[in-house]
């Protein structure tokens, strides 16, 4: 799904990456720029490198921040706001066509399947939660 999903990207010059960054600022609002690697797990350079190509192409928009000059603001624009509903659009029959062949109730497990899969904690998640048991468990703790 996700190589079908790039090649009908490319089409619109984006990557996911880039729909990530736009999906968020919809979903969230006007963003802090030095909050978006945090948000985005991406390093800081690669977050300017990709507000650069999406401010090029008038999906987002800079600005300074009212509340303190030396801090720059982002947010979706009009025209970003317009070709993430395309994106979506596209998306929602990449999914399609790749599901297809299944049948409407291997869908639904499918779909089940991947939200149990991505609610559970990460491998690192899980192995700092072990790692602070352990660790309270070793203290006399708990």
């Amino acid at each position: 799904m996700q190589t079908a999903a790039e090649v009908e990207l490319a089409a619109f010059g984006l990557r996911a990456r880039h729909v990530i960054a736009l999906t968020l600022l919809r979903d969230l609002g006007e963003q802090n720029q030095s909050d978006l690697p945090a948000t985005l797990g991406m390093d800081s350079t690669n977050v300017v490198a990709l507000l650069n190509e999406l401010e090029k192409d008038d999906l987002v928009q800079r600005r300074r921040s009212p509340e303190d000059r030396r801090r720059h603001t982002v947010s979706l624009t009009a025209a970003g706001k317009a070709r993430l509903d395309e994106v979506e659009d596209l998306l929602a029959g990449v999914e399609q066509r790749v599901l297809d062949p299944l049948t409407p109730e291997e869908q639904r497990t499918f779909y089940a399947l991947l939200a149990r899969a991505t609610s559970s904690p990460s491998c690192s998640e899980a192995l700092d939660t072990s790692r602070a048991c352990m660790e309270d468990g070793a203290s006399g703790i708990g």
